[in-house]
């Protein structure tokens, strides 16, 4: 065991050409980030395309695909203190099994949280002198080596998340990169928001005046830690990540056992740069956790850890908020999301929509709708009325002419991500949540045949019955859908808000022609505290969240109380502390 031990205040010094480099190279771009957020308009500095040449180089995939091939099977070592053991790299010392087939025989050294913690606490103080301008500069650096590895970081998130590899490099890699500088720029601005210096005047009524300089300096709460889901662990952590890295925080990343990869690369990174700036590389933290080690719990309450940001199960959230009393926590937990059918004026176009939004990554987003509220009688179309019974086998038509061929259908579901999914929906299949109007299928995927991927399960509910009621007001994770038959829209936008206010929602959409309805939708859901998406159509889709602007999560409802990314989500990780000086001057 390593032994424990507080270590020395390392002597490190900031490197001024390398900050240099960094504030040259990326100064613009933190300054049209922030300029976006203020007016929420459409902007991104990381490609999309995984082929763009001028962002990634000339067979940019089929590189990244090697780079991720050439870490399986090896140690992946960050040099971190208080060193006590492996993790992996079996799945039965607690390395990763790919949902597409195989353990990825990777290990990760496992930290003795008695050195490793200290260590981060003693790195502290260079990196809270710095100032918010050169941890911006550092901080975006740390994306910006990230961002040009963003192939190798999609095949780490296809092989621990099961995603198809376009959702993979964009909610693993680049989306998940802008949630990151999105973090670091409303920091900036935040830290920024009181001058750094003063002068104050107050004339005195015998014509003198007193004169106090000011100085305001910001003071980081103390060591961050990050525990991720398996889901998403990218683009559910780099909020937290950057945005207590941007404060000033040291930052302890717990990746969920089944999903590592993505997290200690870029934890591997951000130790790079941080050296390579002249700062303690002990800033940013891997705490990899043997089987059943139950090392979340324990991190989370100890005394160095100030700040807890948390995505995952809501159960969970709630153990940190009652038992993390030393800590600032933030969650991000499950949700039920409801969609209202009520009206359409293109009825096709819903209905191609809403079986994208279904299928996508196979209902595992934590916006993925799982709830549509159809009213019994049938809703107005362009093509005439339709009754309940006819949406839901429209839809199912729908979902077959979308998934019908196995290779462009295991590009959009994806994955399932473990036994507990596939579990889950046996026992829709079995008839336990309800009537199966459309069944699940399995998909063979030609890469991966080994992979578990089904299509989505429709189902059919019944408001009015109890049981049902029950039924729907749970999360199933996973590709269910359940069509609720509505006494009316009154009964529905009632639903709407039971479910959001029980279960937690981030996301509810509606389809309707009908002003009065989009109206009393909107009031329910600001009520309910949850984003309403009226009549998407096209290639936008309820699922997808724009960053920059708009904001995840509004922290009124059990989905979580944190909102990705708005000022309280920042302003938290820090105080303001001021200094007045009599008859000074700055």
């Amino acid at each position: 065991m390593a032994q424990t031990v507080r270590p020395p205040v390392p002597e490190t010094r900031a490197d001024g050409g390398a900050l240099t480099r960094f504030a040259s190279r990326h100064g613009s771009t933190l300054e049209r980030a922030r300029e976006v957020i203020r007016t929420r308009e459409h902007w991104s500095p990381y490609s999309e395309d995984p082929e763009d040449p001028q962002a990634y180089g000339r067979g940019a995939r089929a590189a990244g695909e090697a780079a991720f091939r050439r870490l399986l099977g090896r140690p992946l070592e960050l040099g971190q203190p208080g060193r006590d053991g492996t993790v992996g790299p079996g799945p039965e010392a607690g390395g990763e099994l790919s949902p597409y087939g195989g353990p990825l025989k990777v290990s990760y050294p496992h930290c003795d949280p008695d050195v490793l913690l200290p260590a981060m606490e003693a790195a502290l103080p260079a990196w809270r002198d710095a100032g918010p301008e050169a941890r911006a500069a550092v901080c975006a650096e740390i994306l910006h080596r990230i961002n040009a590895r963003s192939a190798e970081f999609a095949y780490a998130a296809v092989h621990t998340s099961g995603h198809n590899f376009l959702m993979a490099f964009h909610a693993g890699a680049v989306h998940a990169q802008d949630r990151g500088l999105e973090a670091v720029a409303c920091a900036l601005a935040e830290q920024t928001r009181l001058p750094a210096a003063s002068v104050w005047r107050k004339p005195q009524g015998d014509g003198r005046a007193v004169t106090l300089a000011k100085t305001f300096r910001t003071v980081p709460r103390g060591v961050s830690l990050v525990i991720a889901n398996s889901v998403f662990p990218a683009w559910n952590s780099y909020p937290a990540l950057f945005a207590s890295l941007a404060t000033g925080n040291p930052v302890l990343v717990k990746p969920h056992p089944a999903a590592v990869l993505p997290l200690a690369l870029t934890v591997e990174i951000a130790r790079e740069v941080l050296t390579e700036a002249g700062f303690p590389a002990d800033l940013v933290c891997l705490a990899a956790e043997h089987p059943g080690e139950g090392l979340a719990r324990r991190l989370a309450t100890r005394p160095e850890v100030r700040l807890v940001d948390y995505a995952g199960g809501t159960a969970f959230g709630t153990w940190l908020e009652d038992n993390a009393r030393q800590a600032r926590v933030f969650t991000a937990g499950s949700a039920v999301n409801t969609l209202l059918v009520e009206s359409t004026g293109d009825y096709r176009d819903m209905l191609a929509n809403l079986a994208f939004s279904v299928s996508l990554y196979s209902g595992q987003l934590c916006t993925s709708p799982q709830n549509l509220l159809i009213p019994r009688a049938g809703i107005s179309t362009d093509e005439g009325h339709r009754t309940y019974e006819e949406i839901v086998a429209d839809l199912g038509a729908a979902l077959s002419g979308l998934l019908g061929d196995d290779t462009v259908a295991s590009g959009i579901l994806g994955a399932l991500l473990g036994p507990p999914v596939l579990e889950r929906l046996e026992r829709v299949m079995a008839g336990e949540a309800g009537t199966v109007a459309v069944p699940s299928r399995a998909v063979r995927d030609p890469a991966y045949p080994e992979a578990v991927i089904r299509t989505p399960a429709v189902v059919t509910l019944d408001a009015n019955r109890a049981a049902d009621r029950t039924t729907l007001l749970a999360e199933w994770l996973g590709p269910v859908v359940f069509a609720v038959a509505v006494d009316s829209v009154a009964d529905a936008v009632a639903l709407v808000s039971r479910t959001t206010r029980e279960c937690g929602a981030l996301s509810v959409g509606l389809y309707s022609t009908s002003p009065e309805v989009e109206a009393a939708m909107e009031q329910a859901c600001a009520e309910a505290g949850v984003m309403l998406s009226a009549n998407l159509m096209g290639d936008w889709y309820i699922s997808q969240s724009a960053v920059y602007s708009d904001l995840h999560g509004t922290g009124m409802n059990p989905s979580g109380n944190s909102v990705y990314c708005d000022a309280a989500f920042v302003s938290a990780r820090f105080h303001t502390v001021g200094v007045r000086r009599y008859g000074g001057s700055i």
